[in-house]
């Protein structure tokens, strides 16, 4: 990360997270609906897949956009919250854009997760999300305010 601009290490795996707790967070929201789990937690990465089948499906049968945003703002505002202390702070989406670049019509998608920006107030996540081949179905950037609990 030679040219990213954060200004310190995420270092998820030091704070103890297991994929278990997280994929815990999924319950009872859109991520369980959607069916994302969380498959990897890395020192400066954060993964999950997605399936892509009639839960995740617009009209035409491919996968809808609106599911790989909703991947990667749940991959991004997940790793995001690991970065900060939760006992004084939480993490909210600000803004979020997203290019479809490839379809898919079955099997599963994983998103990867990775800082660009880790401020006191800001991050910046570039979320990068394949199909089974290893090939890019969509490129999305996310920021997240950091908020300090009152």
């Amino acid at each position: 990360m030679a040219n990213s601009t954060h200004k310190a290490s995420p270092d998820f795996l030091k704070k103890g997270y297991t994929l278990d707790q997280l994929n815990q967070l999924n319950v009872n929201s859109l991520g369980e609906v959607l069916g994302i789990v969380f498959t990897e937690i890395g020192n400066d990465f954060l993964s999950a897949k997605m399936p892509v089948d009639k839960r995740t499906h617009q009209p035409h049968g491919i996968l809808h956009g609106g599911a790989s945003v909703a991947l990667a703002e749940t991959l991004g505002s997940v790793a995001a919250t690991l970065c900060v202390n939760l006992e004084t702070q939480y993490c909210v989406g600000l803004d979020i854009n997203a290019n479809h670049i490839k379809s898919v019509r079955s099997g599963f998608v994983t998103g990867t997760a990775r800082p660009l920006h880790l401020g006191k107030r800001t991050h910046v996540w570039e979320v990068k999300i394949v199909n089974e081949q290893n090939e890019l179905i969509c490129i999305s950037r996310i920021t997240m305010a950091v908020i300090d609990k009152r």
